[in-house]
């Protein structure tokens, strides 16, 4: 038993100064010390052994397992702190470089420009209201008195999907909508996508974004559209900005103008920005009209209202002083990160 012993505890110490990875030395450890390991099948082959003899027999086994552990212990301690060391020199870090930079994307300019009309509006006490793009002919022209034969519903200008269905050319229909629904007084905004016909240049493209307003309510007046949109213009583009109201035309108003306000390049004296007038126009607004009021069900004789429109990305060209609304839409890193 002591041979053998003897050729156990030699054989495990040649195997643990072969090993080459913490994996063999964990295969030797199961070999020797495991549940069908050589030490293991000795000691449960004690009940053949003498009863005299069996003490003297489990000390040798125990000293040889205590041998065979600590020696075990000691090589897989070598052998970890080899590695840790290889590791540190491979994942070593140069302090001296420069960082990487995440980089983080931000809000698109039109985004940035539509969440400042919305604060503006909504600290005024309107909600935000969203609609269909893809609206029936009847709340795109017929209830914006804008009656079949009418230019604006030429095809050269509109995306007709059928006789009855558009894609929307402005944000109105969402006015129609809420107005249909009766529930009086009104204060609302309607941002969102519209299509039009049009050729792409500085100024134009087919798909562009509108914010309109409307506000229906007893005893409104042409003064509280002054009054809300010079507030607007204000806040918008500085304390100092005045505005102008010029007639105008528009099939859903009476009466109805244009708006105008000072030049914040130049303060009104005029510049290339504002083309030498000292006048930019922002947006077209009016009264009402009494026939869009009762086909959306509201009684003209007893309620009044106003309504405006505004083109979001002609409020971003000029807020951020942009050329060309092109820019907006070409995804240039190098233009967008300005932003």
């Amino acid at each position: 038993m002591k041979e053998k012993l003897q050729k156990i505890r030699e054989q495990a110490m040649k195997q643990i100064q072969s090993a080459e990875s913490l994996n063999t030395l964990n295969d030797v450890r199961v070999a020797i010390l495991g549940k069908k390991g050589e030490l293991t099948s000795v000691l449960k082959g004690m009940k053949d052994v003498a009863p005299e003899d069996r003490p003297k027999v489990g000390q040798l086994v125990n000293e040889t397992r205590e041998e065979i552990e600590r020696v075990l212990e000691q090589a897989k301690k070598k052998m970890e702190a080899l590695v840790r060391e290889e590791k540190l020199k491979a994942e070593v870090i140069d302090v001296t470089l420069p960082s990487k930079k995440n980089r983080v994307g931000h809000r698109h300019p039109n985004t940035i420009a539509l969440e400042e009309v919305e604060r503006i509006f909504i600290g005024m006490g309107y909600e935000v209201v969203e609609g269909p793009e893809i609206e029936y002919d009847l709340y795109n022209f017929e209830k914006l008195n804008i009656p079949d034969g009418h230019p604006a519903k030429d095809e050269q200008d509109t995306f007709y999907i059928n006789k009855e269905i558009v894609l929307r050319t402005q944000t109105s229909p969402c006015q129609a909508r809420v107005m249909e629904q009766g529930k009086l007084p009104i204060r609302m905004i309607a941002p969102g996508r519209v299509f039009r016909s049009d050729e792409v240049d500085a100024t134009h493209s087919p798909s562009f974004h509108q914010v309109e307003g409307l506000v229906v309510d007893k005893n409104i007046t042409f003064a509280d559209l002054k009054g809300t949109l010079e507030e607007f213009a204000k806040e918008l583009f500085g304390p100092d900005t005045k505005t102008k109201f010029r007639p105008h035309h528009f099939p859903f108003t009476e009466p109805s103008a244009e708006v105008d306000v000072s030049c914040f390049k130049c303060g009104g004296k005029g510049c290339r920005f504002c083309k030498g007038s000292g006048w930019i126009e922002i947006l077209g607004c009016g009264m009402v009209h009494p026939h869009v009021l009762e086909m959306c069900g509201i009684d003209p004789e007893q309620y009044t209202g106003f309504a405006f429109g505004m083109g979001l990305e002609r409020i971003a060209l000029l807020k951020y002083e942009i050329d060309d609304m092109r820019l907006l839409y070409e995804n240039d890193i190098r233009f967008l990160g300005q932003f």
